[in-house]
């Protein structure tokens, strides 16, 4: 079909959503540029979603892993929390 697409990893909390039971992970997603705007897309939710957090694109998982270690590695924590920024209204910058 000819559309510029890229892979996109990063975080997605539940920033407009009910708390998960679960910790947040790793989430991935693709975007496709249409019409001069690269446009979010993602299979793996049935819903809308906001908040998301890229940290790379490319053009496949291999092109952007989180991490990439040789021998013996032991995670011991991890942790990501989100939350959402109220906007600031109109005038009040600094």
């Amino acid at each position: 079909m000819h559309i510029p697409a890229r892979y996109c990893t990063g975080y997605l909390g539940d920033i407009g959503m009910a708390p998960m039971p679960y910790p947040m992970d790793f989430n991935a997603w693709f975007q496709a540029y249409l019409s001069g705007h690269w446009f979010t897309f993602d299979a793996r939710h049935n819903q809308p979603r906001i908040g998301r957090i890229l940290m790379a694109t490319g053009c496949d998982a291999n092109d952007v892993a989180i991490s990439t270690s040789f021998g013996l590695s032991r995670l011991t924590r991890f942790e990501v929390i989100t939350e959402e920024i109220q906007a600031e209204p109109a005038g009040k910058r600094c």
